[in-house]
């Protein structure tokens, strides 16, 4: 961080020394013109005198300056030539000092998003995030690139001005100075005006990437339901109000540059009137004329400008209050704790409660024991607190009272990098990244190698299905897995959770999408891999969930049902009357199915007849 100060230092110390090489310039065109062809002497020069004279010596004095004139231009020449030197300097020093920053800010805040919650992003507009992200961080490089040295060039330009002035002609440095704090003034309080209004057209534009970012990624929702005129309306309205909001800020810019061109021209025919006039009655020489109307127009321009400058530190200024408010979220600490080596898969709930709003628990007062290697199935109606439980156990969410122990360590006194090191969860909607197959499933161990991989992808009865691909493993399957189907996806994120032989599996209706058989197919290989692995399902399917060693039934967040298969069906409740009605469901369509074949045979009896 220092060698970027420094780099700024160097750039704003070399916009000092172009500056000074630019007042230099008119100084040289004045000399020639008072002192060379002039019988003024260098005297008037002021405190840059003996730089003058002795320069003037080293060319060879006056008489030899009058006959080569082309000396004092090749003098103009090389100040031009050698300020532009300077600038360059300038812009390489602040533009590498820029992007170091630039680069480090990206990399602190993508670090800083991974280690919040889940709970922080599940709250969060992702398309807000993205701007933040993105248009937030590119408003603060163009501020450091390209005007936060400017700060210093304005405070450089008076400091020189005034002292290359101040000498020459006070009347005239007054009057070619006499507009500049009223530009001052009217650039602050234009900068507190248009900083309310950037805020605004900045939150309107995160609220536009939002609608934008969520269009396209629910893309196959909408077509699916011919909602494009209704996106397009949605989208239109938030477009609607950043344009205003826009030209709002518009309509502040037309306001200040119109106002400031015309104090500014003011200003100079104010010198331009003024010196005349003093040149007129012999006050000054026309080489002080020109002197300062070339200094009054440098020195009312880059003052003039500070108002970009300032507009563009407001903008930094609100960007920069965005992205800081994601870096003062408290990050998960992922270290904390004792750490867990390996799991045996013993998991216990004790009075425990947990709400997402803590005045409206989610679940309430949960108690149960799973043993090692058990298979546990949760069912349960919609909203019953299902996925919310198994959330608590890699510790996505931490619990509001009780207790949540693995192998009799209480989970909130472990580290969460270790606990869920020993937990493989596959969620209710699998998310696959847009890389190979092969890079999705190692995503969770990236030192397998390929018969690991395989291994994987065959516990998950979709080795087969990959090996059809054109490109098998290596096959792109898109963003957020769009070329695969609904149970591909899944069994893709079931190898990707099991490939590290965790101790403690979780199934949040992960198994939705895929056949019967082949949800079969996957816990007999799943009990053929391990046998002391703790597998934990939730799943609507009654045929599923009988084979589990334990099913826990939850209504309205609280366990109502618990047992194996043969002890709830023997006792009334909500498990026996959904088997009831699956059964009754399924016996419907064998019937149906029968009546169709019968149906088939006597058509073909016909056809034979």
């Amino acid at each position: 961080m220092s060698g970027n100060r420094n780099l700024y230092l160097f750039a704003i110390l070399a916009i000092g020394v172009a500056i000074f090489l630019r007042f230099l310039w008119p100084l040289v065109l004045r000399a020639t013109i008072d002192n060379v062809i002039g019988d003024k002497p260098l005297s008037d020069q002021g405190w840059l005198a003996p730089l003058f004279n002795q320069f003037f010596l080293l060319l060879g004095g006056k008489t030899v300056l009058e006959k080569m004139l082309w000396i004092c231009s090749l003098l103009l020449i090389l100040l031009t030539a050698s300020r532009g030197i300077f600038i360059f300097l300038k812009g390489k020093w602040s533009a590498v000092a820029t992007e170091s920053i630039i680069k480090n800010l990206r990399e602190k805040l993508y670090d800083h998003l991974q280690h919040l919650p889940f709970s922080y992003h599940v709250k969060v507009r992702t398309g807000d995030l993205i701007q933040r992200c993105t248009s937030d961080i590119e408003t603060i490089r163009r501020f450091l690139a390209l005007q936060f040295v400017e700060i210093g060039r304005a405070l450089f330009m008076i400091v020189i001005a005034l002292s290359f002035m101040l000498p020459m002609n006070l009347k005239m440095t007054l009057i070619s100075l006499s507009l500049v704090p009223f530009l001052f003034i009217f650039s602050y309080a234009f900068f507190m005006k248009i900083k309310i209004a950037f805020k605004n057209s900045d939150e309107s534009e995160g609220r536009l990437s939002t609608v934008l970012q969520e269009n396209l990624t629910g893309v196959r929702v909408v077509k699916a339901f011919a909602r494009q005129k209704f996106e397009i309306d949605k989208f239109d309205a938030k477009n609607s109000e950043f344009r205003d909001l826009t030209y709002r800020l518009i309509h502040l810019f037309a306001i200040y540059w119109g106002f400031s061109d015309m104090m500014s021209l003011i200003q100079i025919g104010g010198v331009l009137i003024f010196g005349t006039l003093f040149a007129a009655q012999g006050e000054i020489s026309l080489g002080t004329l020109l002197a300062f109307s070339s200094y009054s127009g440098m020195l009312l321009w880059p003052v003039r400008q500070l108002g970009r400058v300032l507009t563009d530190m407001g903008k930094a200024m609100i960007s920069l209050e965005r992205i800081q408010e994601i870096l003062d979220e408290p990050i998960e600490d992922l270290e904390q704790g004792t750490n867990l080596t390996k799991a045996k898969g013993k998991i216990k709930f004790k009075n425990v409660w947990f709400g997402y709003d803590k005045e409206q628990p989610v679940l309430k007062n949960i108690s149960f024991e799973v043993e090692p290697g058990q298979t546990v199935a949760i069912l349960g109606p919609t909203g019953s607190g299902k996925s919310s439980l198994v959330n608590l156990i890699p510790r996505l969410y931490d619990i509001d009272q009780g207790e949540i122990l693995i192998d009799d360590h209480n989970i909130n006194l472990l580290s969460k990098q270790s606990l869920r090191q020993n937990i493989g969860i596959v969620l209710q909607e699998p998310f696959l990244f847009s890389r190979t197959i092969k890079e999705n499933i190692s995503m969770n161990c990236q030192d397998a190698n390929e018969e690991t991989i395989f291994n994987a992808a065959q516990t998950a009865s979709v080795h087969d299905v990959i090996e059809t691909f054109q490109d098998q493993y290596e096959t792109k399957v898109g963003e957020r897995g769009v070329t695969l189907s609904g149970g591909q996806k899944q069994r893709i994120a079931i190898a990707r959770a099991i490939i590290n032989s965790v101790p403690i599996l979780i199934f949040d209706d992960s198994l939705s999408a895929v056949d019967t058989e082949t949800d079969a197919a996957i816990r007999n290989r799943l009990k053929k891999r391990r046998d002391d692995i703790t597998t934990i399902i939730i799943s609507h399917r009654l045929n599923t969930l009988a084979e589990a060693d334990k099913i826990i039934v939850l209504e309205k967040g609280k366990i109502v049902q618990e047992g194996d298969h043969l002890q709830l069906l023997a006792e009334e409740g909500l498990y026996k009357r959904i088997w009831q009605l699956q059964n009754s469901l399924e016996a419907e369509f064998n019937l149906e199915e029968e009546s169709f074949s019968e149906l088939e045979k006597n058509q073909k009896a016909v056809e034979n007849i």
